[in-house]
C-alpha cells in the first residue's frame, strides 16, 4: 500500500516539482497583426517567469503551416537560433527583431484547408526541457471562404 495515500486519502496527488513553464509576450509592430507580402514584421518580447532557470538556447521563426483536409504541410521563411552564453544574454529575457514577408503564401481561411503564419519562439531550459510559444498573424487581404 502506497504510505502515501494511506495518510492522505484516495484522492492524493503528491505536489509537482517541475517547474512551470514561462509566459511569453509578444507585441507586433501591428497591433491588427495584418500585414502586407513584402511588408517588414517586426516583433518585441518578453520572457517571464524563468524562476532562475537557464535557457541553453532560444530559438526565434517565422513560418507558415496549413490545417484541414490532407497532408498538412510548413515552410520555414526566417529562422535564428542563440545558443552561446554571450547570444542568449542579448536575446533572453526580451528582445525585438524583423522580418521581411515574402509575396506568398498569403493566409488564407478556407473551408476545406487554411494557411496561417506565425512567430514561434522557442527556449531550450539546462534541464533538457524546451518550451514553445506561437503567434499567429495575417499575410495579405484575402477573404475568408463562405459555404454557398
Amino acid at each position: 500500500m502506497n504510505t502515501a495515500n494511506a495518510q492522505h486519502g484516495d484522492d492524493y496527488v503528491p505536489p509537482s516539482t517541475a517547474q512551470p513553464f514561462p509566459r511569453i509576450e509578444l507585441r507586433f509592430g501591428h497591433p491588427s497583426r495584418g500585414y502586407d507580402p513584402g511588408e517588414w514584421v517586426t516583433v518585441e518580447y518578453c520572457i517571464e517567469g524563468l524562476n532562475g532557470e537557464r535557457p541553453r538556447a532560444l530559438e526565434r521563426s517565422a513560418l507558415w503551416y496549413t490545417e484541414g483536409k490532407g497532408e498538412e504541410d510548413l515552410g520555414v521563411h526566417s529562422f535564428e537560433r542563440f545558443a552561446t552564453a554571450e547570444t542568449i544574454d542579448r536575446v533572453v529575457p526580451e528582445g525585438t527583431f524583423a522580418i521581411q514577408l515574402p509575396t506568398s503564401p498569403l493566409s488564407y481561411e478556407g473551408v476545406i484547408v487554411k494557411i496561417r503564419w506565425c512567430i514561434r519562439l522557442r527556449v531550450y531550459f539546462e534541464s533538457g526541457r524546451d518550451h514553445v510559444s506561437e503567434h499567429v498573424f495575417n499575410v495579405g487581404r484575402v477573404p475568408p471562404s463562405i459555404l454557398p
